[in-house]
């Protein structure tokens, strides 16, 4: 664990040096209070101070409370933490606090990188002892469900208190952007333009990657929309020979008939549909992440509704311009451009996606019937909770379903118009009216970014709806401006490298030393090239074998713009070789035949018939790269279970 501190401390004289400072009592300072408090000092109050800071840059002052785990300086330095009070004073006044007319953009850098370094780190699942700080991973496990069951009671609040005013002025504005984007997507659903795909991730049914392909289970929800004789099987007409009519009637009504459809599947009624299973996920020290992991039969539809939605957004102005699914470029450019001219302001939602009521997102649809029961028809209704066990939700989805990332993304959209209608006390009844914000408003998840002249309306349209806007990572007063990862402070890019794993201290830890080295290379393509020497020297001691490579290489080592070495060339090819270690993960054994190995074969290669405005099909939807299609897709499938790195020799580049 102390190679983190000489990680720091070597980042914290590179970073002195370049801001004519020093940084000595900075380093005494880490040091002392990481061997007493541990890794939260490092993970949480260092991150606090860096979030304090990015306060200060949007509000232009310091506020000496935003940092009480720091003492102040002495003398003139009243108003700043008398730690990197050397890189502190290049920012603010060191007797008002305020912001200089001209900070120094590289000590802003400097105390970002410092203080947020280690604010992604996270722990092995089973939790770790760092110094006297104990980390209890299931205690911070059961307090992230325990707030993930407070968030749906207050979704099902804000529900009951939305004035219906507001829901028609919603389901009015949603039919102004998206109207022309549903009718299409209405008309391909009518004409079976739908392709359903299985993706490699699990499933609430825990069962293998291409054991989805034979998997039956078929909730009675979907048939309406989805017919089970069409998707579970190479062709409609298909009818497995020996198959029998199976039907689950649990909390079937004592007087309506059987639901019996194909044959050889399990029609399940709502009663008997799995439920989500909800789990949590590493993401920093201070909470896991919480997720949703769909049944296999809803996952399957999902995926084909997302395709038409992301096609379809890529095809209407001006949605291809406010809405983001794969591309974050256009919302980082935007937030530079914010910090240039000050002119748009960058948002950030808390809870984003479990905050989305199902009840928003029936108002989204409700001129289109049938897309709207599309959408609920593959909306998973119950999850099982650990600790709580199984809920009925009140929001649409949690992270996990294919459908959620691009429907909060419109949910999001229709109210920041609403907001912006407001501030202007003027309806926008038409896509021309929309059209001339194109240039100003983008959405991509929970990152937003809206005019600041509309953006207090925007935050308490926001509210009003019950998203919450996370204050401290929303900006507009300043020149900073934060989007999709990437931070700028009047149009410089003072983007920070980010620790995300402990460092690796045997060979043996693969997910480790290949963490490192990607650390490695992102620290030396951001410029800290001293800290990067540390690491080259530390992967070095360890691996033995670390070579220079070029950013394409299978093998783990430095990356450089001086290019690549290499010490054989292939009796064979005479291709330049370097010894050095490699990723081995092989999927699991998997085996799939029969019926269900065609159906996948199929759905790899199936294309879009889109009725109506045919466009020119995207590059991903047309061609196949050799290179990358798998020939051992039906013996192995799914994400590794192990990952291994092996030492042998492989090409630089």
């Amino acid at each position: 664990m102390k190679s983190l501190i000489s990680l720091w401390s070597c980042a914290a004289d590179e970073l002195a040096a370049r801001c004519c400072t020093s940084a000595t009592r900075d380093i005494k300072t880490v040091s002392s209070r990481f061997e007493h408090e541990g890794l939260s000092f490092l993970a949480l109050t260092l991150a606090d101070l860096g979030k304090a800071i990015q306060k200060w840059l949007d509000q232009g002052f310091v506020v000496p409370s935003d940092a009480p785990s720091f003492k102040r300086g002495s003398g003139r330095r009243s108003g700043l933490p008398a730690f990197l009070s050397g890189f502190l004073e290049r920012v603010f006044d060191p007797s008002s606090g305020t912001l200089l007319v001209v900070p120094d953009v590289e000590a802003i850098y400097a105390v970002r990188q410092l203080t947020l370094m280690f604010s992604k780190i996270a722990l092995p699942e089973t939790g770790l002892a760092v110094g006297t700080h104990q980390v209890v991973t299931p205690e911070r496990e059961r307090r992230a469900m325990s707030d993930f069951i407070q968030c749906e009671q207050e979704v099902r609040f804000f529900d009951s208190i939305l004035d219906p005013a507001y829901k028609a002025d919603f389901e009015r504005m949603s039919k102004v952007l998206f109207g022309d984007l549903f009718d299409w997507i209405e008309t391909n659903l009518s004409f079976n333009g739908v392709i359903p795909k299985h993706g490699p991730g699990a499933v609430a049914e825990r069962i293998s990657s291409n054991g989805k392909y034979t998997h039956r289970d078929w909730p009675t929800r979907l048939q309406s929309f989805f017919k089970a004789e069409t998707y579970l099987a190479p062709s409609g007409s298909y009818i497995p020979p020996d198959s029998s009519l199976i039907h689950i009637n649990a909390g079937l009504h004592p007087g309506r008939k059987p639901f019996l459809k194909a044959p050889g599947i399990h029609f399940l009624e709502p009663g008997s549909e799995t439920p989500v299973r909800v789990v949590s996920v590493p993401k920093s020290l201070k909470a896991p992440r919480i997720i949703g992991i769909e049944p296999s039969a809803m996952q399957f539809a999902q995926q084909g509704l997302y395709r038409l939605f992301r096609d379809g957004i890529q095809r209407f102005d001006p949605l291809n311009s406010m809405i983001g699914l794969t591309d974050q470029d256009p919302n980082r450019s935007m937030a530079r451009e914010g910090s240039l001219s000050g002119d748009l302001a960058t948002l950030d939602l808390s809870e984003a996606s479990d905050r989305v009521s199902n009840q928003h997102v029936l108002a989204l649809f409700a001129s289109h019937p049938m897309l709207q029961g599309a959408v609920q028809a593959c909306r998973s209704r119950k999850a099982d909770v650990p600790g709580h066990g199984v809920i009925r939700f009140a929001k649409f989805s949690t992270m996990g379903s294919a459908l959620c990332f691009p429907i909060e993304a419109m949910v999001f959209l229709t109210v920041i118009f609403l907001g912006i209608e407001r501030e202007l006390s003027a309806p926008l009844s038409d896509l021309s009216a929309v059209s001339r914000f194109r240039q100003q408003v983008r959405v991509f998840g929970d990152d937003l970014i809206v005019p600041r002249d509309y953006v207090l309306s925007v935050v308490d349209e926001l509210s009003v709806f019950g998203h919450k806007v996370n204050v401290s990572k929303s900006f507009w007063t300043g020149r900073f401006r934060e989007s999709c990862g990437r931070e700028y402070y009047d149009g410089n890019d003072v983007f920070i490298v980010k620790v995300r794993r402990i460092l690796p201290t045997q060979r043996q830890d693969a997910s480790g030393v290949i963490a490192a080295s990607d650390l490695r290379n992102l620290l030396y393509w951001g410029g800290l090239w001293q800290t990067a020497r540390y690491l080259d020297t530390y992967l070095g001691n360890l691996l033995g074998d670390y070579p220079n490579v070029a950013p394409s290489s299978p093998v783990l080592g430095r990356e450089s713009s001086l290019g690549y070495q290499f010490q054989r060339i292939d009796p064979n090819t005479h291709s330049p070789l370097v010894r050095g270690y490699y990723v081995s993960a092989k999927s699991p054994s998997d085996p799939l035949d029969g019926v269900g190995a065609l159906h996948k074969c199929l759905l790899r290669f199936a294309l879009p018939d889109y009725q109506l405005l045919q466009p020119v099909l995207d590059e991903r939807d047309t061609h196949i790269d050799d290179a990358n299609v798998d020939d051992k897709h039906l013996e192995r499938s799914g994400r590794p279970e192990h990952v291994s790195i092996k030492l042998g020799w492989r090409s630089p580049f």
